[in-house]
């Protein structure tokens, strides 16, 4: 397994930690590491990371996956759908440079492995269509910075 993949999966299951036990986010983060061994500092850091981006910007993401989820409510996911969900859509707004299909399918092979068959073809869905809507808005403010370089005096 490689680096990236452990560390989606560590924080996969931090969110899920976070969810499920209503904790306050610091002390999800010192007894999630707690007795996990060693665990490389890029595999970590990385964890770490998509766990930061997906709490700190939850709203957002949670909003995102509510219009792309269509007939289901956030609380009637599964905790864990809800939690790949979460982490994909932190990693795809905090690291535009990595290509849709490769977090897509990363999340679809985290699915495979924690979730239900059925699962996968929702997770898939969902993530497809919010990776276009990201992809359509930076597209977007990248022509607006182009069209706005070109105005005299920029």
């Amino acid at each position: 397994m490689g680096t990236r993949r452990k560390s989606r999966e560590l924080a996969l299951q931090m969110l899920f930690q976070a969810d499920l036990g209503k904790q306050p986010l610091a002390e999800v983060r010192s007894s999630f590491w707690q007795g996990r061994g060693d665990v490389a500092g890029d595999v970590k850091g990385f964890a770490e990371d998509i766990f930061r981006v997906a709490c700190d910007r939850a709203p957002e993401i949670d909003k995102m996956i509510q219009a792309h989820a269509d007939n289901w409510r956030m609380d009637r996911m599964a905790a864990v759908d809800r939690n790949i969900l979460r982490a994909a859509v932190a990693e795809l707004m905090a690291y535009p440079a990595t290509p849709r299909a490769v977090i897509i399918n990363e999340a679809i092979e985290i699915a495979h492995k924690f979730s239900s068959p059925e699962s996968v073809h929702f997770i898939n869905g969902v993530l497809d269509s919010i990776g276009k809507e990201l992809e359509k808005g930076a597209g977007a403010r990248h022509e607006a910075a182009a069209v706005k370089s070109l105005e005299p005096g920029a």
